[in-house]
């Protein structure tokens, strides 16, 4: 057998490795990954589609289509509409430093942040133009660690984790904070939950933690629960319907845990692993062994 046909063989094997449960069950998770590379996996491992650039951000539309958050490339960033064939449907264009976040909404809007000199909020319609404007009261010494995953809440109003500020902020439409709470390290992911906790990312902290309303810590993981060391730069994460999180270790090689599913009492209950020297920066999880998740995904 060639050299290249046995790294391929070894490829394989080691991604579909890496879709077995600790306990010996077969778990199957089909996903959209952002990052360095940006692709559609199904639960065998197969790449189903993929897109040129890097991301920061991303979404599989009920049409089929991807709506992206596009790194900087000698520009501000953007976010895209792409359909699978790569025909780009929408456009906008960032002003800023660069355009981190991207959120379909219910009104048809599109949600993102710019970061830069005046970070802010932005909806815009379909039109590409700008229907909300929302200034985010953070650091501006650096552009790239002012904020993340920014989402719009089903109260109307928006959670940002702020990450060189340390903070999770929730703002009204007119830029008045309302909940903010302090995290350990810096927050990249902040998701509200349906209980009304908030679910919380610390990058390189190597830690997630689950924070009620008055920000007292209800939940937390992290590498002290694990002798294999999972968290590795936990940048996005999503809470599945069945109440497990999924959480990615952005800064794993080739070979490494690049996602994991860890269940309420701190189990691994499922690992994704490939030989890509990118990681995932974000992620969405859209079937559990063949089986859409039903509804909006919390991530």
């Amino acid at each position: 057998m060639s050299t290249r046909l046995t790294a391929i063989v070894l490829g394989v094997l080691l991604t579909l490795a890496s879709v077995q449960a600790e306990d010996g069950a077969k778990i199957t998770h089909s996903f959209l990954a952002t990052g360095g590379e940006t692709y559609l996996q199904d639960g065998d491992g197969k790449v189903l589609w993929s897109y040129p650039k890097s991301t920061r951000d991303g979404w599989v539309l009920p049409n089929g289509n991807l709506l992206l958050a596009v790194s900087k490339s000698n520009d501000g960033g953007s976010v895209v509409e792409v359909t699978r064939e790569g025909k780009t449907v929408f456009e906008f264009k960032g002003t800023q430093s660069e355009v981190n976040t991207v959120q379909p909404l219910a009104n048809g809007n599109i949600l993102l942040t710019e970061a830069g000199d005046k970070p802010r909020l932005l909806e815009v319609t379909r039109e590409g133009k700008i229907a909300v404007e929302v200034p985010i009261q953070a650091q501006t010494k650096d552009h790239h660690l002012q904020s993340r995953m920014a989402r719009k809440l089903a109260n109307g109003n928006y959670l940002v984790p702020q990450l060189l500020d340390k903070v999770v902020r929730e703002y009204q439409p007119d830029g008045k904070i309302v909940w903010e709470v302090a995290t350990p390290n810096w927050p990249f992911t902040a998701i509200r939950l349906e209980n009304g906790n908030t679910l919380i990312n610390c990058t390189i902290g190597h830690l997630t933690i689950e924070v009620d309303k008055v920000g007292k810590t209800a939940w937390q993981v992290s590498n002290e629960d694990f002798p294999s060391k999972p968290f590795d730069d936990a940048c996005g994460a999503q809470r599945l319907p069945n109440g497990n999180t999924m959480i990615t270790a952005y800064h794993a090689k080739p070979g490494q845990t690049k996602l994991f599913e860890v269940t309420p009492d701190k189990r691994i209950v499922w690992t994704y692993t490939d030989q890509r020297t990118a990681g995932i920066h974000h992620f969405q999880i859209l079937d559990t062994n063949g089986k859409p998740i039903p509804g909006s995904p919390l991530r």
